[in-house]
């Protein structure tokens, strides 16, 4: 089979490789559309001698399933999230899942939507659930929040994919005010908030001043203070911009009779975080720990997000098809890499890569 092996610039070589054999537990893909991520031109940043397939966004058909695996046959679609940094990636004509990060892809839903979801729309999960601790969808706040009963949401990159995911899945467990930064994606985020309930859109374009008080001038919309926090972008002015923000408004968190309940903010990027206040709460959110330690919440919520895309209540982040399959992938990185994507995920139709039979 073809297969795209990226090493640090990025750059990218196609090469043929064997056909990747399921373990018991694994699901073998016959992947149609591939999805990118900033990840997979970053981790060869980090791991210099790293060379390897990255791509961990996979939708496709089921080739061959393993042993114990149950929900899944040959033929059916499905979406997946790939373990990172291990073998079988989706950049290739074929790919390996953990049958617990593989779902279903709904009749009306596209190779090239699902391919936009696996990995960020897990990352916005972890991050909400697991780190900040919000509400469950299934188990949402109030229905009609009054404004002493409110949660307010910092979604910092609103308009990335982690950041829209977080988004939708923060409307379903019925979480207001949801502050959204963002730029130039801001007014397609406008379209999936609530005005009504006190949600914004704030644009980082304006500076990091008028970003700063357009949040605190948010906030006192609610009679809650900010606690919770998802950092979609993790670096540059993010991190200081939270931390004013926090210091702004430390007087409301701290002295609201709940002081039991500690600020909490979780960054989808490692590294230290420096310049927090004291008492806010940081956290590192690895998508990877629902191949770990988090298995049930990455079973749950990729069966859930499944049945968000069939109602209608949950969509796949905006994607651009980079011609040339599997030959298009060095240019999507280089152009990640450079920031050029806004509010878009760049997929690959494998059946255009050159060499590949239709």
């Amino acid at each position: 089979m073809k297969e795209a092996v990226v090493s640090k610039g990025p750059k990218v070589e196609i090469i043929d490789s064997p056909i990747p054999e399921p373990n018991d537990d694994q699901v073998l893909i016959k992947v149609v559309v591939s999805g990118s991520n900033p990840k997979d031109w970053k981790l060869p940043e980090l791991y210099s001698s790293n060379v390897s397939n990255q791509g961990d966004d996979i939708a496709g058909i089921v080739e061959k399933v393993g042993a114990n695996v149950f929900e899944f046959k040959p033929g059916d679609r499905v979406a997946a999230f790939h373990e990172m940094r291990t073998p079988g990636g989706s950049y290739a004509e074929y790919a390996i899942a953990w049958q617990h990060t593989t779902f279903h892809i709904p009749a009306k839903t596209t190779f090239e939507e699902a391919a936009s979801l696996p990995l960020a729309a897990m990352t916005a999960a972890v991050g909400l659930y697991n780190r900040l601790g919000l509400p469950q969808p299934w188990s949402p706040a109030s229905a009609s929040p009054q404004p002493a009963e409110q949660t307010p949401l910092l979604i910092y990159g609103a308009a990335s994919a982690v950041g829209f995911y977080a988004l939708q899945l923060a409307r379903r467990s019925n979480i207001h005010p949801i502050l959204c930064v963002a730029g130039r994606a801001a007014d397609y985020v406008e379209q999936f908030i609530d005005r009504s309930k006190g949600d914004a859109v704030i644009d980082y374009r304006q500076g990091d001043q008028a970003v700063v008080e357009g949040l605190v001038a948010a906030l006192k919309g609610s009679k809650q203070p900010l606690r919770h926090v998802l950092d979609a972008v993790s670096e540059g002015s993010s991190i200081t911009n939270i931390a004013e923000v926090f210091r702004r408004t430390a007087g409301e968190w701290k002295e609201d009779g709940n002081a039991g309940a500690k600020p909490k903010v979780t960054f989808v990027l490692g590294g230290e975080k420096t310049g927090l206040p004291d008492g806010v709460e940081w956290s590192i959110t690895l998508v990877g720990d629902v191949h770990k330690d988090l298995k049930d919440l990455g079973y749950v919520y990729f069966r859930y997000i499944a049945r968000g895309l069939q109602e209608g209540w949950f969509r796949g982040q905006r994607t651009e098809v980079v011609p040339g399959g599997l030959g298009g992938i060095q240019t999507a990185l280089e152009n990640l890499k450079a920031g050029k994507a806004s509010g878009v995920k760049y997929v690959f139709r494998i059946a255009d890569t050159e060499g590949v039979a239709k």
